[in-house]
């Protein structure tokens, strides 16, 4: 056995039912193994996989083949804005300050792969000159919330062993919280330069985007004597591309649909603990972070 087929319904909805079951044995396939009864399951073999996912299209399931060979990762590097937290920060900055649209138009354009990431940050924090740290205290307090099973997540590898490190191409004002938060080993973000209390509308360079997202990967898996093949990485726009194809296991976790289209494995209905099915964690091996 090189691989299985991992199937992972969106938390609560119970999808993986009787029928599922019994239609993966009419297709040949292997005895399934649950995860998370209901939720989660691996199956052995698969044979005729392309008429399942055809049978099972429309459901709230995903899929993935994943190989058994270095399956539980020891490094998890993930990506904040829209993967460990619901929101894109700067444009939670840019609401505040009144300018939600313009900024919310660019950061979209960014994800999707249409603009430079650069300079689509660098023109989005020249509209946030003037704003206030108060007002970024008060966005992070009031508009910021965690992903669910974020915690979940890095609370498990980390009990197993692993290193965990968020790397964002948002801002260490509010990477730096959010990463104690969730119990991150290690962060590497942005950083918004800052005079009296007020944003300058710049932001300190080098700028962390794609490359230096890969670039990171492959430091800190050095660092504690790993390689990418032993990470698994998870994010949602374009600037997380290269990361996630770095990565021995790369993750497209509701991403945008130029990330899900360049991307092997993809989750668009389960939350973050899929990462954990996506490794062979059943839910019983899970740690509660509390």
């Amino acid at each position: 056995m090189e691989s299985v087929l991992v199937l992972i319904a969106a938390p609560g909805s119970g999808a993986i039912g009787g029928d599922i079951i019994e239609l993966l044995r009419e297709l040949g396939a292997g005895e399934p193994h649950w995860l998370a009864p209901g939720e989660a399951a691996e199956v052995p073999t698969f044979p005729r996989l392309s008429e399942f996912l055809v049978d099972i299209r429309g459901l709230p399931i995903d899929t993935a083949v994943i190989s058994v060979n270095n399956r539980r990762k020891r490094l998890l590097v993930a990506d904040m804005d829209s993967t460990m937290i619901g929101q894109e920060c700067i444009d939670e900055l840019a609401a505040a300050a009144g300018i939600g649209d313009k900024v919310s138009l660019i950061t979209t354009r960014a994800m999707a792969g249409e603009l430079n990431f650069d300079e689509a940050l660098t023109e989005r924090v020249r509209l946030l000159r003037g704003l206030s740290l108060t007002t970024l205290d008060h966005v992070l307090r009031e508009r910021i919330s965690l992903m669910p099973g974020g915690l979940t997540l890095v609370a498990t590898m980390k009990a197993h062993g692993a290193f965990a490190a968020l790397v964002s191409g948002g801002f260490t004002q509010f990477t730096d919280a959010i990463s104690a938060r969730l119990g991150f080993d290690e962060c590497r973000a942005n950083r918004l330069l800052v005079e009296n209390g007020i944003l300058t509308g710049e932001v300190a360079r080098p700028i962390l985007g794609q490359e230096a997202k890969v670039r990171a990967l492959r430091e800190i898996a050095a660092n504690h004597g790993l390689e990418p093949a032993d990470a698994v990485a998870v994010g949602d726009g374009a600037n997380d591309l290269a990361m996630l194809a770095e990565a021995g296991m790369g993750v497209a976790l509701h991403a945008k649909p130029h990330v899900q289209e360049n991307s092997l494995i993809r989750i668009n209905h389960g939350d973050l603990t899929a990462l954990l099915y996506l490794q062979g964690y059943s839910r019983a091996h899970f740690v509660s972070p509390y």
